[in-house]
């Protein structure tokens, strides 16, 4: 299967640069080979479509059709591997969300 997967390793839609330079904040790190960067280029792009299809499912469970900061919040708080974004996306955006649609589920169910 790895023979078939054809991908043009030099064009990113992240830039390495950018990737090496976070890379180069932790002081342990002294030396980063050229394919390091290009890894985590592919998973950052890895993340970054996975959380996007988890908050796009909250969005359509909503009858969105526009994401919103709210449904990447809910998307991080259901997600266990998501929990070192709980820091910059706080759990109250998440929970206001979560108890506005239990209380249109309650009033749709009363009426």
């Amino acid at each position: 299967m790895a023979e078939n997967f054809d991908s043009d390793f030099k064009n990113h839609p992240l830039p390495l640069a950018r990737i090496k330079k976070v890379m180069k904040t932790d002081q342990d790190v002294k030396m980063i080979s050229a394919e390091a960067p290009i890894l985590f280029a592919k998973g950052c792009e890895i993340f970054i479509a996975e959380l996007t299809r988890r908050a796009w499912v909250h969005a359509e469970e909503n009858k969105r059709r526009t994401l919103q900061r709210s449904d990447i919040a809910t998307a991080i708080s259901k997600t266990d591997m998501c929990d070192f974004l709980i820091d910059i996306v706080p759990r109250e955006e998440a929970a206001k969300t979560t108890d506005a649609v239990r209380d249109f589920i309650i009033i749709n169910i009363i009426y």
